[in-house]
């Protein structure tokens, strides 16, 4: 891998099991049980056992090691565990690990895991209620004093300038709202089932934090999301038809923070989403007109219109336009604003079942899946296809 050539990882492994436990406020169980339910989910999802199992991947934030949830699930013996740091940004690149621990012969069966009792637990949008003393906090330091405490504030701050500098209102934002809720409310796993919104009900919405309205944020869930690694040979004789993996990146910019870069010279983009790009369309060959669904984290929705803007779906500042045309399919399970905030994993599941024609917003035809991790911070980001 590297930001200046195509990598060959794409095609050596694919997605063949997707679990998930139910998507609620308040799950009544720990975080360790909601993992250990999406893994043997998403195991039996895949024709699979503990007992084939060998590699584990999750995120930091997570309160249930690899080798708890190994035990807890019956999971033998492990040649690969890993962590990937950055909250929601780190989605993607945990099947990016286990894709590369296949393709290298390191690993058999790699399961990716996310569980937490997010809302009735932690309460992330609570912000920051202390911390211990890192070199990264140093950054965190530099806002925190004058009220930036909370990560709608953080954007606020990006989405603001990106108003500005097109000469756009806050209600351009609305789109991706809409759009995702539009969505959830005809998939009965999303917690905003049966319930879409309009433009009216967003510009209604209260604000947050300024140019942010409540319906601009994502909602805060409990529960499990796990994703099931193989080599693409073997993923052929398995029970579901293959999302392979034809692209996978990590990506941070220059002058990159956690939530709070600030101090580069344009705030209008997401650089660290413009790296993934450049390496997804370099490694697969692609280009935006061969995608068919979009499938872009959307803890906030102006870091959407950003992302399309990134990947070449649009010109900057057109974005919002763009969603509102329709001219992709974006976030067919609700997003993370209208089926539930895993830190992506949901993401990553959905667009497996576009590649396996299940969603229950399929797109017809759908051939080729984009995926993006959490903005704001070093992210990831993926393309799956249809085997062949």
């Amino acid at each position: 891998m590297s930001v200046r050539r195509a990598d060959s990882l794409g095609g050596k492994a694919a997605v063949v099991g997707i679990g998930a436990t139910e998507f609620s406020k308040d799950s009544g169980r720990s975080e360790l049980k909601l993992a250990v339910e999406a893994v043997r989910a998403a195991l039996d999802d895949a024709g699979l056992t503990p007992a084939d199992v060998d590699g584990l991947v999750t995120f930091t934030m997570d309160t249930s090691p690899e080798i708890t949830v190994a035990q807890a699930a019956g999971i033998g013996e492990l040649s690969f565990f890993s962590r990937v740091h950055y909250g929601g940004g780190a989605a993607c690149a945990t099947v990016q690990q286990a894709a590369l621990a296949v393709a290298s012969g390191v690993a058999d069966v790699v399961v990716c895991y996310r569980a937490f009792n997010e809302r009735s637990g932690r309460r992330f949008g609570s912000g920051v209620q202390q911390r211990e003393p890192t070199a990264e906090g140093t950054a965190l330091g530099w806002n925190l004093p004058f009220g930036l405490l909370t990560p709608a504030s953080w954007v606020a701050m990006a989405a603001q300038r990106y108003l500005h500098a097109y000469g756009l209102t806050p209600d351009v934002f609305g789109h991706v709202a809409v759009t995702d809720r539009r969505h959830a409310a005809r998939n009965p796993a999303a917690y905003f089932y049966g319930k879409p919104i309009t433009l009216a009900d967003h510009a209604a919405s209260r604000w947050i934090v300024e140019p942010l309205r409540l319906l601009d944020c994502c909602q805060e869930t409990d529960g499990g999301q796990a994703i099931v690694v193989t080599s693409a040979e073997r993923a052929r004789d398995l029970r579901r038809p293959p999302a392979v993996i034809v692209a996978a990146a990590q990506g941070a910019g220059r002058a990159q923070e956690q939530m709070t870069s600030f101090y580069r010279d344009d705030l209008t983009g997401l650089p660290e989403m413009g790296v993934v790009a450049r390496q997804l369309w370099r490694s697969s060959g692609l280009s935006p007109s061969d995608i068919d669904v979009g499938i872009l984290y959307d803890h906030f929705t102006p870091f959407v219109l950003m992302q399309l803007e990134e990947f070449g779906f649009c010109a900057p500042g057109e974005a919002a336009g763009f969603v509102a045309a329709d001219a992709l399919p974006l976030n067919t399970h609700g997003g993370q604003l209208g089926e539930a905030y895993l830190h992506g994993m949901n993401g990553i599941a959905e667009a497996v079942r576009q590649v396996r024609g299940t969603s229950v917003n399929q797109v017809s035809g759908a051939a080729r899946t984009l995926v993006t991790a959490g903005t704001g911070v070093p992210t990831s980001g993926l393309i799956l296809g249809t085997d062949g």
